[in-house]
């Protein structure tokens, strides 16, 4: 059985509205993650398979180096969105509106990208998928990513802590997880150099209303309202005008679906 925090009941929420509107506003991959899966392709022309592309932050940004991407997600509110962001309505993207467990596939992938979406999916039903998908040669991508500790982190954990509506979750290792019921086998993983990316206070609060437990919809106007507000007081202790700073990684794991 999958952790609790990860059920369906959750995943649910990235279908919300209000969680589309805000994902413009969680930090980007640094491009060099990008150049990583550049690199599992080869010299191949690149046939790409995007599952839960969400608002597409990693397909919008393989159209220079994949020549067709098929970038599929259960939201159609997310896929609006990314429509509308740059390289949303460029030629070698294909957007699809479906769960990866029911979409209806055709042909073989020379990669296959997951970001953090595939923590909500069904392993036993998508993983075997993925490998009857991929070509022989061809590498699911698991990628995640994060930044290095911020001065205001453990303020950060107790203010979520109070305000999560997952009130579920547990920490927990994708990887491990998948590699634990014999659903993948890791080949290689590797990790981008920080760097560093700027937002505003409003804009990094607006960030976690784009994350699990924290949906406007499910929250509540004076639930959310309060967690602005305590996430505001605490960041004026540490950010001046010029904003948040953050250091923030990407790291791909790539391997084969067992």
């Amino acid at each position: 059985m999958k952790p609790k925090h990860l059920d369906s009941k959750y995943a649910e929420m990235f279908k919300h509205r209000s969680v589309s509107e805000a994902y413009v506003y969680r930090p980007p991959y640094p491009i060099q993650t990008f150049e990583i899966l550049n690199t599992l392709i080869g010299k191949k022309p690149g046939r790409v398979l995007d599952v839960g592309c969400g608002t597409g932050n990693i397909a919008r940004h393989l159209v220079d180096f994949m020549h067709h991407i098929d970038a599929i997600d259960f939201s159609e509110s997310m896929i609006a969105v990314g429509k509308s962001l740059p390289n949303g309505n460029h030629p070698n993207i294909h957007w699809i509106r479906s769960s990866m467990e029911e979409a209806l596939l055709i042909g073989q992938y020379d990669l296959i990208t997951a970001g953090a979406s595939l923590h909500w999916m069904d392993w036993n039903i998508v993983l075997p998928k993925f490998k009857g998908l991929l070509s022989p040669d061809g590498y699911l991508a698991i990628i995640d990513d994060g930044n290095l500790p911020t001065p205001w982190e453990e303020g950060l954990h107790k203010i979520i802590n109070v305000y999560s509506t997952n009130r579920e979750y547990r920490p927990y290792h994708l990887i491990d997880e998948l590699e634990h019921r014999n659903l993948f086998i890791k080949i290689g993983e590797k990790r981008t150099e920080p760097i560093v990316f700027q937002q505003s206070i409003e804009e990094y609060i607006q960030s976690f209303h784009a994350r699990n437990g924290f949906s406007y919809d499910v929250m509540g106007e004076d639930s959310a309202a309060g967690f602005d507000s305590e996430v505001r007081d605490l960041l004026r202790n540490y950010c001046g005008e010029e904003g948040v700073e953050l250091h923030i990684t990407g790291e791909v794991v790539w391997g084969k679906p067992a």
